[in-house]
């Protein structure tokens, strides 16, 4: 196989079944002049299947800062090429990457994907929901307060929604959403993906939630959970939070008036989002 010097090779791996491997990226873990990997141990073990015999260098979120620019240069000294790896699946995708892709890119150094599995994508096509459109948050705040904030930032956005999530936090996770989105909202959690004990659950949120509680092996494993976006009507989400913040400090007419010049919504709706926030009966004559 052809390598080009210097490079960045940014290689996927599989995210379970072994047999996901392309031949292109096997070729480029044997060509390159070194691997860098978040996990030299579990990366051992996935080189030593394919017999692929290289260096080993560890990046991980810890020493990437001081290392991007470091390999950037000596990339370009020794003429050498790099491949960059993460524990599974694509790197970069809430995984180690991002800064030395940056480094070489500022450096003029070439960087090539060579792209393969993703358990964001894996668990995005067979969960049941729309894929026009999707957002991926990766991990969530580990705080409670910081987790319900992002959450509550996510409630009215229309696209499909794709988390990661550590399987001793899913319970505490699926609380928070079903808190948030409601019991209702139509989601899937992928767990295990192309694993021997690969499952997935579709259904309304309180149903996942329910059973995830009650099944012990459900919390286990590496876990990806799709929701899907709000159906709510775009400009009734607009209208209902500007009318919120200006009720709270004008009177009615005031306020419709100034949320019509920064919106652009009519005056009927914006009266009718007044009326249900005072209690009255939105279709009341105005």
């Amino acid at each position: 196989m052809s390598i080009e010097r210097p490079c960045v090779y940014v290689v996927a791996t599989p995210i379970g079944h072994l047999s996901d491997f392309s031949l292109r990226g096997i070729a480029t873990l044997r060509a390159v002049d070194f691997i860098l990997t978040e996990d030299t141990r579990s990366s051992r073990k996935l080189l030593s299947t394919y017999r692929i015999d290289n260096v080993l260098e560890t990046l991980h979120d810890h020493n990437e800062k001081r290392m991007a620019g470091r390999i950037s240069r000596r990339l370009q000294e020794r003429k050498e090429a790099v491949a960059l790896i993460s524990d599974a699946g694509t790197p970069l995708i809430s995984d180690p990457g991002f800064k030395l892709v940056q480094a070489a890119i500022k450096a003029n150094i070439p960087v090539t994907t060579v792209p393969g599995p993703s358990a964001l994508t894996a668990a995005l096509t067979v969960a049941g929901l729309p894929t026009n459109r999707f957002a991926f948050e990766g991990f969530l705040p580990r705080r409670a307060a910081a987790r319900m904030r992002l959450l509550a930032s996510l409630r009215h956005d229309p696209r499909t929604l794709v988390f990661y999530e550590a399987p001793h936090r899913l319970i505490v996770t699926l609380g928070a959403m079903v808190s948030t989105f409601g019991e209702y909202r139509s989601a899937a959690i992928a767990r295990e993906l192309t694993k021997k004990f690969e499952s997935l659950y579709r259904g309304p949120l309180g149903d996942l939630y329910r059973r995830v509680v009650s099944d012990p092996s459900a919390v286990k494993g590496e876990v990806v959970i799709v929701i899907e976006g709000s159906n709510e009507d775009p400009d009734a989400v607009e209208a209902t939070r500007v009318m919120e913040i200006l009720l709270e400090e004008m009177d009615k007419k005031s306020a419709v008036r100034v949320a019509m010049a920064l919106t652009g919504l009519s005056r009927n709706k914006l009266y009718r989002t007044a009326n249900f926030h005072h209690g009255v009966d939105p279709d009341v004559e105005i």
